[in-house]
């Protein structure tokens, strides 16, 4: 039988679905992905726009800095669609966020089939900055600002739940 679900269940899940990445994630993001108002190809080979955005980019598009927010904003929403549908295990919000970061720049299918998610929903949270370092590599090629974007996600993962990390100029380089 069903059960019927109660005024604290219905709270409790709506403080799930309105999780969002918090500033220190999204700080991440815009640092390493830097602002494109025209399209280029990133080292991945992917034509990408605004703060990473690859989904709807084509030849010859300039967009707004504005507009580069609002597809910042869809972007960021479904990579923290995806971190409530695949992890199982309860997340801070620096860790929520982290994952955000990474999943934003891996891509969901990535994570999802990834070895880092699969030691995560086993509890093995200590597992994941390690994991992180492991997606520094773009066609085959370790760069470096990927391998900084994950030890800064790495870094926020394992922060205490606290404001604003100040990241360091090294870290807030691509």
């Amino acid at each position: 039988m069903d059960k019927i679900m109660g005024a604290g269940d219905a709270l409790a899940a709506s403080r799930i679905l309105a999780r969002k990445i918090n500033q220190d994630g999204i700080d991440i993001i815009k640092k390493f992905e830097g602002l494109h108002l025209v399209p280029y190809r990133c080292p991945g080979k992917i034509w990408t726009i605004g703060y990473g955005h690859t989904r709807t980019v084509r030849s010859g598009m300039k967009i707004s800095v504005d507009q580069a927010d609002l597809l910042l904003a869809d972007d960021m929403r479904r990579a923290e669609a995806a971190v409530l549908k695949f992890v199982r295990v309860p997340l801070n919000d620096n860790q929520f966020s982290a994952l955000v970061s990474f999943v934003f720049n891996v891509g969901t299918e990535n994570f999802e089939k990834s070895s880092l998610l699969k030691l995560l929903n086993r509890g093995w949270y200590e597992q994941v900055p390690a994991q992180l370092m492991r997606w520094n590599r773009a066609s085959g090629e370790v760069l470096g600002g990927l391998t900084r974007r994950r030890a800064a996600e790495g870094k926020l993962w394992s922060a205490s739940c606290v404001p604003s990390l100040n990241l360091n100029d090294n870290e807030r380089e691509a």
